[in-house]
């Protein structure tokens, strides 16, 4: 069973097991994805991980569950919202599967529940340090997740991916949009290194997860095979756009003291600010991890090549006339 499937991550690891042969069955919060998963031959059903009586329903003969559902940053949310499905709702379907006897689970996690190192790529032994309510959420998830690897009562690992971006990410929408209306800026140099996952490449290594059983209790980050420098990577999109380089580069300092006034006015009346710190901390901030770990244990190997990469996520958009 795949939690989230109606979600980007989700989507992408049910149509890989699928392919691959899988009897696979989708979890989704509401009716909306239902008619393209039963499309591609998912069982589907309709579950929260916030109602118990549902996820006991889901979890009826199932062997193993990739539990990728998860609230993802919403601007006017209340800290005990991202709790309630982050970590009491991981909470609550390590339970019910625990008591319908699932044999293993692979737990979604995030990159974001460590501070990135600046000097050397970041590991699994680096210490959590979250940053906002989001980032503690899935913290707490996580640890409920190890919490139950540790007592054996089911088995599985977590996975961490890097900044994940591929065909149809809404969330890399914007910076595709700001270069090709050559409305995007850098804050400081554009020098800092961010490791991206191919959102397919990510979907592989949930299945590798799954299938060495003999891996429990672990924490493994999911990276692309290199960092690139964000001045790399807006160059390369607006030659592949036949647009003008990205060429301003705002100051640090002025900028991070904007974002944190704009998070205090907006935050208290529920509206997304137009810029906030950890927006400016993505182009001040190296994301560069280490996936050696999941290579050695779990024989995951990103298959990046960044140029056709970003080919694919541009068709796609346009596609879908996004861009």
């Amino acid at each position: 069973m795949v939690t989230g499937a109606g979600g980007y991550v989700g989507s992408f690891v049910t149509k890989l097991l699928l392919d691959r042969g899988f009897k696979v069955r989708a979890m989704i919060r509401s009716a909306n994805h239902r008619a393209e998963l039963e499309e591609i031959g998912a069982e589907v059903v309709i579950a929260d991980v916030k109602d118990v009586a549902s996820l006991k329903q889901a979890v009826i003969g199932v062997n193993g569950i990739f539990h990728i559902a998860g609230l993802f940053r919403q601007a006017g949310l209340p800290e005990s919202e991202f709790d309630a499905v982050n970590a009491v709702g991981t909470r609550n379907l390590f339970e019910v599967a625990v008591e319908a006897g699932v044999s293993r689970i692979i737990h979604c996690s995030t990159v974001g529940v460590i501070e990135p190192k600046q000097d050397v790529p970041s590991n699994e032994e680096d210490p959590y340090s979250p940053a906002d309510m989001y980032q503690r959420s899935k913290m707490d998830g996580e640890l409920i997740a190890l919490e139950f690897y540790n007592s054996e009562k089911v088995s599985g690992v977590v996975i961490r991916p890097a900044m994940i971006y591929g065909p149809g990410d809404d969330r890399t929408l914007k910076i595709f949009r700001m270069i090709a209306k050559g409305k995007f800026f850098y804050v400081g140099k554009g020098d800092k290194l961010v490791h991206w996952i191919d959102v397919r490449d990510l979907a592989t290594a949930f299945l590798l997860a799954m299938e060495h059983e003999e891996r429990n209790n672990e924490i493994y980050i999911i990276p692309g095979r290199e960092p690139v420098s964000l001045k790399v990577m807006a160059d390369l999109i607006a030659d592949k756009l036949g647009k003008k380089k990205p060429w301003l580069h705002l100051p640090v300092v002025p900028m991070q003291l904007l974002g944190d006034v704009c998070e205090a006015v907006c935050t208290p009346l529920k509206i997304k600010p137009p810029i906030f710190r950890r927006r400016v901390d993505f182009y001040t901030k190296s994301r560069n991890f280490d996936g050696s770990k999941a290579k050695e244990q779990l024989g995951f190997e990103s298959s990046q090549n960044l140029s056709q990469e970003l080919d694919d996520i541009i068709e796609s958009y346009k596609r879908l006339n996004l861009i």
